[in-house]
């Protein structure tokens, strides 16, 4: 009988959901050895601990996969309030790092609040979607979401950490777009924007911020110092070729020219060693995870359930997008990693928590389930 129910959930397990993510995770490991091996005596030390890392990662994605996934809306609140007080306490008793005070240290291994934030957030707001889901979507709902949203995103911003700051902005964006926001309420939303962006630039940005975005829109103010990652990232990038220089032979990332090269720069290590080819593989694999969590979306049980598996979307999505564009020189460098990718302990197993989450939606999904969802309609 045992046998017989593990048999029967390892059938309704989204095999393309997981596969596409150890792919993922099988560059980053690859691209991490590859940065250790130009380490002269290197014992391999950051690929031992993303490995471990990455065990504990998929342990808790299998435990959240086989739970319930709907007992989270009872503790939403819950979650948001203990996500609230750790950005707050990480402002006075965090570590600072390159500018940043967004980390506690705990016996040797550092936790990042805002990426245990980023999926409290999101069981909040599809709580308050799903509640809300029928009624006629307004600019109370507007307000109301944005109010929760605000809080994280102005803590995390304090921080500074414009980064994470955007993925959870990324993530409300998303969310109201599918609640049903109305063309001219997304017009006024913005030109609001635009103000709190000029607010920003003068009142909430740090000095160093400012010069990124400043050196982003003219390489050649500090093409040595602060715009020195981009420019090496685009030499990596369009070195790579069609099939890279092979694994190990990146000029880049071996003589070292390319900085951050197992965390924000990743992709351009993976971009000079595989290639487009690599590349190409790359984006498939975050294909299949996107298209997989939205049709989990489209097949949820309820309201909540539907809106959870966007708000997991909107996250790794806006995540992935805003890496990838650093590294081509799209955006200014923000300090994103890129998920299931880069090295990194705290949101490497927030990703695999939240995939765990889809997954259980799709183990406990039924032939003939009934989407309520303002957004299908």
């Amino acid at each position: 009988m045992i046998i017989r129910r593990i048999f029967e959930r390892l059938q309704k397990l989204d095999w393309f959901l997981l596969l596409a993510t150890l792919v993922l995770v099988a560059f980053g490991v690859a691209a991490i050895y590859s940065v250790e091996l130009s380490h002269d005596g290197s014992d391999f030390y950051f690929l031992k601990k993303h490995l471990m890392i990455f065990g504990f990662s998929l342990l808790a994605f299998f435990i959240f996969a086989s739970t319930n996934y709907l007992q989270l809306r009872n503790y939403a609140r819950i979650l948001y309030i203990i996500g609230v007080i750790l950005l707050v306490a990480v402002l006075f008793f965090g570590l600072t790092i390159r500018g940043t005070t967004g980390w506690f240290v705990i016996f040797g291994f550092s936790f990042q609040p805002v990426e245990f934030m980023k999926l409290a957030l999101a069981v909040e707001l599809s709580s308050y979607f799903g509640e809300h889901a029928r009624r006629k979507f307004g600019w109370r709902e507007i307000f109301s979401s944005g109010f929760l949203a605000g809080v994280p995103i102005i803590l995390t911003m304090l921080q500074p950490d414009l980064g994470s700051a955007s993925l959870l902005i990324g993530m409300w964006l998303m969310l109201i777009f599918f609640a049903g926001i109305k063309w001219h309420q997304a017009a006024i939303l913005g030109g609001s924007a635009i103000l709190v962006i000029i607010f920003a630039w003068f009142f909430l940005l740090a000095g160093y911020q400012r010069d990124r975005v400043q050196v982003f829109l003219n390489p050649d103010l500090d093409p040595l110092e602060k715009g020195y990652n981009i420019a090496q990232a685009k030499i990596a990038i369009g070195s790579g070729q069609l099939f890279g220089r092979g694994l190990g032979f990146g000029s880049q990332s071996q003589l070292k020219f390319l900085p951050e090269s197992h965390t924000d720069f990743v992709f351009s290590v993976i971009a000079e060693e595989l290639g487009f080819f690599g590349v190409t593989i790359l984006y498939l694999s975050f294909l299949i995870i996107f298209y997989r969590i939205l049709l989990h979306s489209y097949g949820a049980r309820d309201n909540f359930s539907s809106f959870l598996a966007i708000a997991i979307f909107g996250i790794i999505f806006t995540q992935a997008f805003i890496n990838i564009c650093v590294n081509l020189a799209i955006l200014p460098a923000t300090g994103v990693a890129l998920p299931f990718v880069s090295y990194g302990g705290t949101s490497l197993l927030f990703s695999f928590i939240m995939l765990g989450i889809v997954e259980s939606m799709a183990l406990q999904s039924r032939p003939g389930d009934i989407v309520l969802s303002r957004w299908y309609n």
